[in-house]
């Protein structure tokens, strides 16, 4: 019952931030709209505000989506022509091309946006926990161990040059394969002076082969640091972009095959993962949640119809054009953009189960 709150609680806060997007612009562009659903299927409960809007939650809680005045349906492919000047006015698709760009793109920005806030919340109330150069542990015949390094020991130095954090350390020594290093180290406090050649480990092959210097230790003390306002919302728009270039490289790494797609996860993962995460405290479901508005953001942003992106694309084509695509033939993207993400959502349940064992439990029933 608690993974199951916390995977509502969740994935309910992402899809209107999202869905929120396309409403905010979609009304400072005069367009009504009709529906601000979560969740799909019948409604559950609703209530309408003072612009006529249906504000509703519904059965199915795997999404949702606002629905514009003049659009056949809530996903906007296709749209009524029995309108007529007056209410044309207030109808999506007869808005200009940019607004209607706007209001699609608005959803996937509010998801980054949020992310932003959030890491930049975590980063300035939370703070964020660094390791320090303290030895935890110096696995056995490590070069760490050969040298003497104990539980506790405190590096200060290296090479001559302080150092503050476990970090630090570990860039000096991956850079430093199978080269003696000179570490200034403070124990029981005294400081003494211990030489060690990091092992060298060697990764990868062919082009991809990368050499690197191992110790061999692991962190024994950590640091809660807290940034003031500005340094957290750099840090917050840096995490956002590396995260947002992280996930287009596995997804690239997916379709090219060098990476295994079993990792790509669908609902029942999301909410396996949210109750794990919510046991830890509201700083990692936080940040879990940043992450998870990452991922929607960009999966809508594919170039698939039905997703954000595939009207993007529809709208650039309409640029080129000087005029939109036929009704057939965004009928057909329409259809074809359906099937794509239902086989997505297929394909990511069925890793779901296998990492589960569920297919493994059957296979022993049978046998």
């Amino acid at each position: 019952m608690e993974t199951l709150l916390a995977f509502l609680f969740v994935l309910s806060v992402l899809v209107f931030v999202h869905e929120y997007g396309h409403y905010w612009v979609a009304i400072r562009n005069g367009v009504k709209v009709e529906a601000f659903s979560i969740g799909f299927g019948p409604e559950l409960f609703g209530w309408y505000d003072k612009k006529g809007t249906r504000w509703k939650v519904s059965l199915l809680p795997l999404g949702g989506y606002v629905k514009m005045f003049g659009d056949m349906n809530p996903a906007s492919a296709g749209q009524r022509d029995d309108l007529n000047e007056e209410e044309r006015q207030h109808a999506f698709h007869h808005k200009s091309l940019m607004s209607r760009a706007a209001i699609v793109f608005a959803g996937p920005l509010a998801n980054f946006l949020f992310a932003i806030v959030v890491f930049t919340v975590l980063f300035a109330a939370v703070g964020q926990q660094r390791a320090l150069p303290v030895v935890g542990e110096a696995v056995d015949g490590s070069p760490a161990a050969v040298a003497g390094l104990q539980p506790h020991d405190r590096i200060n130095a290296i090479n001559g040059q302080p150092i503050a954090w476990f970090s630090e350390l570990s860039d000096v020594i991956r850079g430093n394969a199978g080269a003696p290093v000179s570490l200034s180290v403070m124990r029981d406090g005294q400081e003494i002076d211990i030489q060690v050649t990091p092992e060298a480990v060697t990764t990868g092959e062919g082009d991809d082969v990368q050499t690197f210097g191992r110790l061999g230790v692991t962190a024994g003390a950590f640091e809660t640091q807290r940034d003031g306002i500005i340094d957290a919302t750099g840090k917050a728009f840096s995490s956002t972009w590396n995260l947002i270039s992280q996930t287009l490289s596995a997804l690239g790494e997916m379709i090219s095959g060098e990476r295994d797609s079993s990792e790509l996860g669908g609902p029942i993962r999301i909410a396996q993962m949210s109750g794990e995460v919510a046991e830890g405290g509201i700083g990692p479901l936080l940040f879990f949640m940043a992450y998870l508005s990452i991922s929607l953001g960009l999966i809508n942003l594919m170039p698939v119809p039905v997703l954000d992106g595939g009207h993007l694309v529809f709208y650039a084509i309409e640029a080129i054009r000087g005029k939109p695509l036929g009704a057939k033939a965004q009928e057909y993207g329409f259809r074809l953009g359906a099937g794509l993400v239902f086989s997505l959502i297929i394909f990511a349940t069925w890793n779901d189960l296998t990492q589960l064992g569920v297919w493994n439990f059957f296979k022993g029933l049978v046998g």
